[in-house]
């Protein structure tokens, strides 16, 4: 490498080496060799789960879809008319009104639905912070980018400000008359 880091850390972020934090000395080697931070994070995580990550994913999608609440609101009505028609035509049935054995089953649904979903919503805040650390990196290159145009726009200005006062002292071909410049 030709600039070392430290340099790179003074000019484009105007502090010393050792007060950047982890993520800004990455983006400063990174900057330096050149590699190109892009990355999809959901794909790159979704490719590392395991099967009951994604099962509990899966269950996590369905459960909260209207199409899941839709088909569980029929079931519901479905079971409380199917023991009310029961109980009026026979005078038994297999879950007497107020439906115990339905409460039982909600119970164990709701019992075993929440922590999967409370586990696919952690994995998702993992994904979520690894996303915003990687945007961080793109944000940071992009602002270093910006600022190394900046220098060397400004370096261009002044070399141009050099080059026009020096042809401003170059004689005229009369004498008295200056040279023509724009």
């Amino acid at each position: 490498m030709g600039i070392h880091p430290e340099n790179l850390a003074k000019r484009l972020l105007r502090s010393e080496w050792e007060r950047l934090s982890h993520h800004e000395r990455t983006v400063i080697t990174k900057v330096l060799e050149r590699i190109r931070p892009q990355r999809d994070i959901h794909e790159e995580y979704q490719d590392q789960r395991m099967f009951g990550e994604r099962l509990a994913d899966r269950v996590a999608k369905v459960g909260g879809s209207w199409a899941f609440i839709t088909l569980f609101l029929m079931f519901l009505v479905g079971w409380a008319s199917l023991n009310i028609v029961l109980m009026k035509r026979w005078g038994s049935t297999f879950d007497p009104y107020p439906f115990i054995f339905l409460n039982l089953i909600l119970s164990m649904v709701a019992a075993i639905q929440a922590p999967i979903i409370m586990m696919s919503q952690n994995r998702q805040s993992v994904v979520d912070r690894m996303a915003a650390a990687n945007d961080y990196e793109v944000n940071l290159r992009a602002e270093l980018g910006v600022r190394a145009l900046i220098d060397r726009l400004d370096e261009l200005q002044r070399i141009n400000q050099e080059q026009l006062e020096l042809l401003r002292r170059i004689p005229a071909g009369k004498e008295g008359e200056p040279p023509p410049v724009a």
